[in-house]
């Protein structure tokens, strides 16, 4: 039996090491998952408090990092073990130039958006649970992967930004500083509306701790009037703008100011 299986390793000897080093990189990876997970949960436990943004988002990141970095040593290996593929993978490799053309060419995208990950976690302009708006789009900052990173929008679906894109663009934090934001909702009143009633009407509706100006008027003399509420949690904005502005369009009717006959 032992004369048999000495054999048989002897025939097979490069895939056997091939699928052990794939093998061991699979663990590892599996590992190290586990450690970093064991002691994001440690510090929670110690702390008695949430990982901070910060803390949170550099953990997932290293872990990647550090998976992606196994996985590719463990696959190099595996490889390096057939004699035709390795001499085929020196000979491309000989060649600097199609090398470069070649690698560049079929992962220019791939690698764009590892490197703009790089920079994401260096500078971190967004974080895990940022509320963030991102061409249009609000949503808070789901996960922070090695090349896309993941929003959760309002209504639960998922924006996937790919990481060359989101550091190129320009975004909006709600939460970067802090976890608490201004609610403020922009009312278009006709022309024939008097805006200086409608500003002390709305003034009124949201009582104290929120603000009534006249931002702009167009050129057939409607009259943009922005309110503000009071601060609140950035994730609940969204609600609380919707609430404000429902409120003052009810003031509003409700007095009669949009109507032709109120002019």
């Amino acid at each position: 039996m032992t004369l048999l299986a000495e054999s048989f390793f002897q025939a097979h000897e490069d895939a056997v090491t091939a699928l052990l080093a794939l093998v061991i990189s699979a663990v590892l990876i599996f590992l190290v998952d586990r450690v970093i997970k064991r002691q994001g949960r440690q510090m929670r436990s110690r702390l008695g408090i949430e990982l901070d943004p910060v803390t949170d988002t550099r953990l997932r990141f290293i872990r990647r990092v550090v998976e992606a970095s196994i996985a590719v040593v463990g696959v190099a290996v595996a490889i390096s073990q057939f004699a035709a593929l390795d001499r085929l993978a020196t000979s491309i490799l000989a060649s600097s130039a199609l090398a470069a053309a070649v690698i560049g060419f079929a992962a220019r995208q791939t690698l764009a958006n590892a490197v703009a990950g790089v920079l994401l976690f260096i500078t971190q302009p967004v974080r895990i649970g940022d509320l963030v708006t991102v061409e249009d789009v609000t949503g808070t900052v789901e996960d922070v992967r090695l090349t896309y990173t993941w929003l959760r929008a309002a209504d639960d679906t998922r924006l996937i930004v790919p990481n060359e894109r989101l550091a190129a663009v320009i975004i909006r934090n709600d939460s970067i500083i802090s976890p608490r934001v201004v609610a403020e909702v922009s009312l278009w009143l006709p022309a024939y509306v008097d805006a200086d009633r409608a500003c002390d009407l709305l003034g009124e509706t949201i009582g104290e701790g929120g603000t009534v100006r006249l931002a702009e008027m167009d050129a057939e003399g409607r009259v943009r009037v922005a309110v503000s509420g009071t601060a609140g949690a950035a994730h609940g904005r969204a609600k609380r703008e919707g609430e404000l502005r429902a409120s003052c369009l009810r003031a509003l009717r409700g007095a009669g100011l949009l109507t032709r006959e109120a002019a």
